[in-house]
């Protein structure tokens, strides 16, 4: 049995934290002591995890006390459910942290991040939502065949292309100052529309829905915010200025 005080301390909560959840309902102590004082049983020790599970994943303490006092639940289901989520916030977090490795030796000049690195935190199941998604913007047989044309290129190829792309976007990033409607900046949208050709060739309105999406869908402005945080933004405005000088 354990006192108030010896299981905050080995669950690291407050001694008011767990007079809180005796006070809600949500964690009563298996016996109260002629002096007044709580002691809990392994029983409570399993629900006070089982609490902090659900706090760690962000859940109200209403909502786990409605779930916990269910006759139904299941101790042993709930911890590979917990053990699933926490599983993918781990995934998740490694990828952050990988990236934000690979963002800060970029910036220090020791490695080139190609479009390649930014990109690998999305699944496979992600990559086929995102050709769904295109095939209903735009026509699926070009989709497909855009598809078709990136994967028979070879290796070397496919990184000679992805270099090329991170090259267009370092140099715009350096031209940002001069204006989206710099001569430069125009130069290098220009390298950028020719760049698409190695996957298809939108015509001008197509063009500019790409520049839109890469400010707008937050999956892609955010892998462009670690390029840099108004490349995004930048290349929708340089992009809208181009379609409308090819359109005079």
């Amino acid at each position: 049995m354990y006192t108030v005080k010896q299981l905050s301390k080995l669950a690291g909560v407050t001694p008011r934290t767990l007079h809180h959840y005796d006070e809600i309902g949500l964690l009563k102590p298996s016996r109260v002591g002629e002096n007044g004082y709580r002691y809990y049983g392994e029983e409570s020790v399993l629900q006070l995890q089982q609490i902090l599970f659900y706090r760690e994943l962000g859940m109200p303490l209403e909502d786990i006390k409605k779930i916990m006092g269910r006759r139904d639940f299941d101790v042993l289901g709930a911890l590979y459910s917990h053990q699933e989520a926490l599983q993918k916030q781990v995934a998740r977090l490694n990828r952050l942290i990988t990236t934000v490795d690979n963002t800060i030796h970029h910036l220090k000049g020791t490695t080139i991040m190609s479009e390649k690195g930014l990109f690998e935190g999305f699944s496979e199941e992600q990559q086929e939502e995102y050709a769904a998604e295109a095939e209903k913007m735009y026509d699926p047989e070009t989709v497909r065949e855009s598809n078709h044309k990136w994967k028979a290129y070879s290796a070397a190829k496919k990184e000679f292309i992805l270099a090329e792309g991170k090259a267009i976007y370092t140099d715009m990033i350096a031209a940002m100052p001069g204006g989206a409607g710099s001569p430069e900046v125009q130069a290098i949208v220009e390298r950028w529309r020719k760049h698409m050709d190695y996957f298809w060739t939108p015509n001008l309105d197509q063009l500019q829905a790409i520049a839109n999406g890469y400010n707008d869908d937050p999956r892609f402005k955010a892998n462009f915010d670690k390029m840099h945080p108004q490349l995004a933004e930048f290349m929708r405005d340089a992009v809208k200025v181009y379609v409308a000088s090819q359109k005079k």
